[in-house]
């Protein structure tokens, strides 16, 4: 990790998959932040050559762009694979559907360089201005409002979960005690969601702050149709209750309160139900108690807090998990 005029390297990771008509926005107002001193990576888990094509053109006269390929799909997999092959002091993740600011890096490193205690940033995700009206009808674009700045740890005791991984920040020391993302979480994982927010959990049992920040904003593209809605909360009620379960399963008590809410809560949906007030959240809860079920396919590493195989094995570790680089980091 060099600096440049004092600057901190700053390493942004994107990771896609099939989003060759979405990915070169994403990249470009990376590229256009005025922050000296950052590289990107994209992290590609395409089944075709589209985006591969798009980014090593790019990188051929952009020596800040790096290309990598993995052949085993997850979110959380590509995440971990790009701290790995990335060497800044502060990690930056956006998505392949958003559009980040030209001050973005420069207001990340601010906060960072504020509080060295804080381990993990999460800014506003936003509907774009584009996208406004289509939203008031009906679309449905995903998004995240942090309405003030909060340091969520241990000393106040207050935190809650909260974040969403389209602009979420790292710093890199964190990662000796909080080790990546659970690769049994998130999407492509067998537990479908909810990475972020037991990233977040374990970041602040570390010891780490977790900040909510809401002058670090970024404009969504990704867009879900009405229909679709159902199945989306589907997955976020699946990993949610995969999330909850593990660290209740570890005894943790926060978890078990939240677990012991989010049943009572169904409780009382399943009785509006049958009295013609079903709730919009039924889906959800329902799939909460569905989510805890499916954690206990796995064995949860008691010192890491990470979900592991039967076998005792790490999670997700396989020859098709290795990164294959277009432009390795040197």
């Amino acid at each position: 990790m060099t600096r440049v005029d004092e600057n901190p390297f700053v390493s942004v990771i994107i990771c896609t998959r099939n989003r060759p008509d979405m990915i070169p926005m994403a990249v470009e107002s990376v590229l256009k932040c005025d922050y000296p001193n950052f590289d990107l990576h994209v992290m590609d888990q395409s089944t075709d050559s589209q985006t591969s094509d798009y980014v090593r053109s790019i990188a051929e006269t952009d020596p800040r762009l790096h290309y990598h390929h993995l052949d085993q799909p997850g979110l959380s997999r590509s995440y971990n694979a790009g701290f790995r092959v990335s060497k800044g002091e502060y990690i930056a993740c956006t998505d392949d559907d958003v559009v980040v600011p030209e001050h973005w890096i420069r207001r990340i490193v601010d906060r960072f360089e504020s509080d060295p205690k804080i381990g993990l940033i999460y800014g506003q995700v936003l509907v774009p201005a584009a996208l406004r009206s289509a939203a008031s009808d009906g679309l449905i674009v995903p998004a995240l409002e942090i309405p003030k700045l909060e340091h969520l740890n241990r000393e106040k005791g207050n935190f809650i979960t909260f974040g969403m991984g389209a602009d979420c920040m790292v710093r890199r020391s964190m990662l000796a005690d909080v080790i990546g993302y659970d690769e049994a979480l998130g999407g492509g994982a067998p537990l479908r969601s909810s990475q972020d927010f037991d990233f977040s959990y374990r970041t602040y049992l570390a010891g780490w702050t977790v900040c909510l920040d809401p002058n670090i904003v970024v404009d969504h593209y990704g867009t879900r149709m009405a229909e679709q809605w159902a199945d989306t909360l589907k997955n976020y009620g699946i990993g949610d209750g995969a999330y909850y379960g593990k660290h209740a399963r570890l005894g943790d008590r926060w978890a078990i309160s939240m677990l012991a809410k989010r049943r009572r809560t169904l409780l009382l949906s399943r009785l509006g139900g049958l009295l013609g007030r079903r709730s919009n959240n039924h889906v959800y809860l329902e799939n909460v108690v569905v989510g805890e079920r499916m954690s206990h396919e796995f064995d949860v590493d008691a010192v890491t807090r990470l979900y592991k195989t039967r076998d005792g094995s790490a999670f997700g570790v396989s020859a098709s998990n290795q990164v294959v680089a277009a432009n390795p980091v040197s």
